[in-house]
């Protein structure tokens, strides 16, 4: 039998096939998404990161600016990068102003700000989500804040605010899909970058973050 005739039996058969009805499951089988209140999504999901090694601090959302204001007294980065799309780009321009951080707005494509990038003590980005059930953090990157920044510095500065934590993955989804086009591009934060392809020795901050400080707005 030549190729082209094993195409097209191959083919024939492909296009002769008719789906079946999906499989049914049991209900006693059936998975639920847990349906939890504001404060157990809290809860879980900074139970769940700390478990991973991210640090949480948690502030009333009135006082975010004095909380970061610490934050960075406490850590003392020489230099934090940010997106000038951030919902806090503004207010943070003015912060550094009368810090000893260096603000390196990341204004450039990433060819131009790369070098910048990988010499930046820390990083800060928005965060449009919180996931209870797996203890992560959800970001969309776009051109107000490219996704290298939450990849690249050393130590990554997330803010989150409480009312933005859902239960589950697919919630997450859907409220950050609804009435618009998913993006293109999501990241998944659960902590610091790991690794532990050598030997099954369990490294931190290989690949990128060593230390990831959620900023928990409530």
């Amino acid at each position: 039998m030549s190729s082209q005739d094993a195409r097209e039996q191959i083919l024939s058969r492909l296009g002769a096939h008719k789906p079946g009805p999906p499989p049914t499951v049991a209900p006693h089988l059936a998975w639920s998404a847990p349906v939890l209140a504001p404060a157990e999504r809290t809860a879980s999901l900074v139970k769940r990161m700390e478990a991973m090694r991210a640090e949480i601090r948690r502030t009333p959302e009135k006082k975010w600016k004095e909380a970061l204001a610490q934050l960075l007294t406490d850590k003392g980065p020489a230099t934090l990068a940010y997106g000038p799309g951030a919902w806090f780009a503004k207010d943070l321009k003015t912060l550094l102003a009368k810090s000893n951080t260096e603000a390196k707005p990341y204004a450039e494509d990433a060819e131009h700000f790369r070098d910048t990038l990988f010499g930046t003590a820390a990083s800060i980005t928005s965060v449009q989500a919180g996931i209870a059930e797996t203890g992560a953090l959800v970001l969309i990157p776009g051109p107000g804040e490219p996704r290298l920044l939450s990849l690249v510095p050393p130590v990554h500065i997330a803010v989150l605010r409480a009312s933005d934590i859902v239960s589950t993955l697919a919630e997450a989804l859907e409220t950050l899909s609804s009435g618009t086009t998913m993006a293109s591009n999501v990241v998944l934060v659960t902590g610091p970058s790991k690794t532990a392809d050598i030997e099954l020795t369990l490294a931190f901050g290989v690949h990128g973050p060593k230390e990831v400080v959620v900023l928990l707005l409530e």
